[in-house]
């Protein structure tokens, strides 16, 4: 093993169930094992919920809902600053744990932290800012008020690729509103936010405010979609998945937002400087091994920077160095589990079947102890590839030429999903062309750059319902009243 990574192991955390403040070890319970993505070895085995475990953490979470409701707005505020602060001070070494579980380079670790504080720090303002309203009345001597009131238990399902900041939008959202959750992260990457729990309780969060499971998804996503007690459910995942779960939430009319995948389409104009924005894709493109919801893949090029740009693109794409997220100079790490790899495989070899070229990549890296995938790029690609329908979650980059702008819209959008969408052009008029019809959750014009907390994240059609993040997100987790008062 090498020496870096040994040390490192030692600060992998005890995998433990949280149950209104009081954790919980395998003991007798059933177990999973967690591994190192970058060399398949055993990290620790994270403990099974049983079904007692997970009444007791709703039965906790709906207990101290009662109370944390009624903390004040600024109250709950100081507490979130302090995990803000806390995930700065320990920054370090949870880098470390979430590149041992997830397999991305400690700098993209870190910045994945930076954002998990930043979150923290924005909804511990933006919860002290739900004023409600007063209507004028029609009538003399009439009060119309209109008032948030928090909805209650939160289920929050996160996924592995993000686990830190996408389990911390559900969290601080719900903490900032006044409500209480029950967390399932991803059982690939528990020891994350098992290093976060123990932070959120050092920071003040009272037993039972936030409480932490793992186990079967299907088992612990039944099990909380159909407590009466759970009043909303936050799920970011597959298609599949979230289409199950918003069936299940629909029975008893709970409260949901579905973040679910997409299939993000590029735009490059003619105007466009091809290499220049060859560098920033590439950057993009490949960060977190291609493992992101709204990851640019799908290329949408003019025919007169075509080949520049793709020229740039693959010698870039080529020049990465991929291997274990924790040693210096990798740039990209391994895909999170055996079975992106299978997909990678499934998707490339029908790629070439339909008569696609590979220009870098489609296959494995040779270090075969670890989940390495070199960075692809594939063109040439007739209607019948499933890449072209399918979003591959991974290294797989796809060049599509188009001759005008509204053709390669039209295509972009012929899509069921409609999550992220970036553009590069220097004409006002083809950006207003593409604000207005582009079908997706967020345009990016002229950077890579995603929505930071301040602003709403989610999908269009097959992509979700509802927001995370923005005052948007935070309102999804209240109840409205209206209020009519006056004199007897």
């Amino acid at each position: 093993m090498d020496e870096l990574v040994k040390n490192r192991l030692t600060e992998y955390p005890d995998l433990k169930l949280l149950i209104d403040g009081v954790w919980a070890s395998v003991d007798t319970r059933a177990s999973i094992a967690v591994t190192n993505p970058a060399t398949r070895e055993v990290l620790g085995f994270v403990p099974v919920a049983t079904r007692q475990d997970l009444q007791m953490a709703v039965e906790a979470a709906s207990k101290a809902f009662a109370h944390w409701k009624k903390r004040t707005p600024l109250d709950r505020s100081s507490i979130l600053r302090r995990i803000a602060d806390l995930v700065r001070e320990r920054k370090d070494r949870l880098a470390v744990i979430l590149t041992l579980e997830q397999g991305k380079t400690l700098a993209e670790s870190q910045g994945e932290l930076t954002a998990v504080a930043d979150t923290f720090d924005w909804m511990a303002e933006e919860g002290r800012r739900v004023y409600g309203r007063i209507v004028p009345s029609r009538f003399p001597n009439v009060e119309q008020m209109v008032i948030y009131e928090p909805v209650g238990v939160v289920a929050a399902l996160s996924p592995w690729n993000y686990p830190a900041a996408l389990g911390a939008r559900k969290v601080a959202t719900a903490l900032a509103a006044g409500c209480t959750v029950v967390l399932k992260p991803a059982e690939e990457t528990p020891g994350i936010w098992v290093a976060l729990a123990e932070l959120c309780v050092d920071a003040g969060v009272p037993n039972g405010v936030l409480n932490l499971v793992f186990g079967n998804p299907s088992e612990i996503s039944d099990f909380l979609l159909s407590h009466p007690a759970v009043k909303k459910v936050s799920f970011t995942g597959s298609i599949p998945v979230g289409l199950m779960l918003a069936e299940k939430a629909a029975r008893s009319l709970k409260k949901i937002t579905l973040e679910l995948g997409g299939h993000s389409p590029v735009f490059l104009a003619e105007d466009t400087k091809p290499e220049h924005v060859a560098r920033l894709a590439v950057a993009s493109k490949f960060r977190n091994a291609g493992q992101i919801c709204h990851s640019p893949t799908r290329f949408f090029i003019h025919s007169k920077i075509y080949q520049r740009f793709v020229e740039s693109f693959v010698e870039g794409a080529s020049a990465l160095r991929v291997g274990n997220g924790l040693h210096q100079g990798v740039q990209m790490g391994p895909l999170a589990n055996g079975r992106r790899v299978k997909a990678m495989e499934d998707l490339v070899a029908d790629a070439k079947q339909n008569g696609s070229r590979i220009l870098t990549g489609g296959e494995r890296c040779s270090d075969d102890r670890g989940h390495f995938w070199k960075p692809t790029v594939i063109e040439d690609l007739s209607e019948n590839v499933r890449l072209l329908r399918e979003e591959p979650f991974g290294p797989i980059a796809l060049m599509i030429p188009f001759d005008s702008i509204e053709e390669a819209v039209t295509k972009a959008n012929q899509l069921s999903v409609g999550l992220g969408s970036f553009a590069f052009t220097n004409s006002i008029s083809t950006a207003k062309y593409l604000q207005d019809n582009v079908e997706a959750g967020s345009l990016s014009i002229n950077t890579f750059t995603i929505t930071p907390p301040e602003v709403p994240f989610g999908g269009w059609k097959l992509s979700g319902t509802g927001s995370e993040m923005g005052s948007e997100g935070l309102i999804e987790h209240f109840n409205i009243k209206t209020v009519l008062r006056t004199e007897v």
